[in-house]
């Protein structure tokens, strides 16, 4: 593996890894700012009783975070498997919510966790595949200029 691919692979899997955590705790900061703003109701007692717990502000920075995160992941990570992947959340937060909430674990939830890692799995493939291929010289560029 080359240098420069091996920098993309680390800058790839720090980036995913760190919009899968902020995207992850602003999910899981949202639940639990809910839960403790129930009952919910349409007033600005209940805005300010949801504005004194820390996990509002939580779930904003999470968001932040993952926003400018992701942001720059796609200034350089291919669009198709980056959108995958920006979908890992998911599974983490499913995970989170099993141990943390005490949500059961069902065979949908599994069933789509080993989709979306699939379908991450079979981009990030071809991905290389296009990549291989192009900086073997039988790419599209490579085509158009001979």
């Amino acid at each position: 593996m080359s240098a420069r691919r091996h920098n993309r692979a680390v800058f790839y899997l720090v980036g995913f890894g760190l919009l899968m955590t902020f995207d992850t705790f602003g999910a899981i900061c949202f639940k639990l700012a809910g839960m403790h703003a129930l009952p919910v109701e349409a007033n600005v007692d209940w805005l300010l009783r949801l504005f004194r717990h820390p996990w509002v502000y939580g779930a904003v920075l999470g968001y932040i975070g993952a926003f400018f995160t992701w942001m720059s992941l796609l200034k350089h990570a291919p669009i198709g498997p980056a959108f995958a992947a920006s979908h890992l959340e998911v599974v983490s937060v499913t995970l989170i919510s099993i141990w943390l909430f005490h949500e059961p674990l069902t065979a949908a939830k599994v069933i789509g966790a080993l989709a979306i890692l699939a379908g991450i799995a079979c981009l990030a493939l071809a991905e290389r595949e296009q990549a291989d291929s192009e900086s073997a010289g039988s790419g599209p560029s490579a085509t158009r200029a001979g």
